[in-house]
């Protein structure tokens, strides 16, 4: 599938900003399942500096330095990207997912060393004995691993409520747990934790996915939003995603912008602004399929 992604964001000041820097992160990366063919960035003011580069964990980063007086900013992205359908092969279940931990410490495979920093602590999410607890009555002693997940993701899918008024980013893990109540971006940290609370790797997915009107209905432009989902770490298969919001193994409709330890290493606008008294922010989202080229 070939979509077309138009995401506006624009921030108001309540007075006018000499100075902004920012760190944009927009740009669907390339996978083995993905293929970013066209992205447009369109910034207003005209920032005096404008660089790009490749950060830690290989995701396309813009980094803008607006220097002239102005009381919004507007940063619009436009990108076309080829997803590949993907899913779980038949019959593939992974290793026992209590002998992963011990794999994940006694090897020196590159891939295994490389996966082994997203079983620590970052900044949204903390390993914690709780977060165990909750997990493991999906991870029976000796069960296979992407059963077990699947389990999980099944579980706070069914547990949960979509609530966008129930939490800002900065809410902790052990009150989302405890109050099951959310948004994606939540659900993705909490899934992260259960999984690092019991040794595994797991890391944090930004993208979009493509939303369908109810059937009679035509689709609202603007209508879709960003997303957010996990990938695990699973020794012989590497990295697999799973999505705890929509209790689904990620496949055409969703689009990857790229992969971190969590949000806080994938905000899709990032930076320090000089004066401004406040701001408010507005911003839309459409995911559109069109013909691939």
């Amino acid at each position: 599938m070939r979509y077309r992604i138009t995401h506006q964001t624009e921030y108001f000041y309540g007075d006018r900003v000499p100075l902004c820097h920012n760190v944009i992160r927009l740009r669907p990366r390339d996978t083995a399942y993905q293929t970013c063919e066209k992205h447009e960035l369109a910034i207003n003011p005209v920032p005096a500096d404008q660089r790009e580069r490749v950060d830690y964990f290989g995701n396309l980063a813009t980094w803008i330095a607006v220097q002239e007086p102005h009381v919004s900013l507007r940063i619009n992205t436009t990108s076309e990207v080829d997803v590949s359908r993907r899913k779980i092969a038949d019959g593939v279940t992974g290793p026992a997912w209590d002998e992963v931990p011990a794999m994940m410490s006694g090897t020196l495979d590159p891939e295994v060393l490389a996966a082994r920093e997203y079983t620590f602590d970052s900044p949204h999410v903390a390993r914690g004995a709780e977060l165990a607890d909750y997990a493991r009555k999906d991870f029976p002693r000796g069960a296979p691993l992407i059963p077990c997940i699947l389990n999980l993701t099944h579980r706070i899918f069914d547990e949960f409520i979509f609530d966008t008024d129930a939490t800002t980013i900065g809410t902790p893990i052990l009150e989302i747990l405890r109050h099951h109540h959310g948004v994606c971006q939540d659900f993705a940290h909490l899934q992260i934790g259960c999984l690092r609370s019991l040794g595994l790797a797991a890391k944090y997915v930004s993208g979009y996915l493509v939303t369908k009107p109810p059937p009679g209905q035509r689709r609202l432009i603007g209508a879709d939003a960003s997303h957010a989902w996990i990938s695990a770490f699973v020794p012989g298969y590497g990295w697999m995603d799973f999505d705890p919001t929509n209790d689904t193994v990620p496949s055409d409709q969703h689009i990857t912008i790229g992969w971190a330890r969590d949000y806080d290493d994938l905000s899709p606008v990032k930076g320090v602004t000089i004066g401004g008294h406040g701001h408010s922010l507005e911003f839309s989202v459409d995911v559109e399929s069109i013909p691939a080229a």
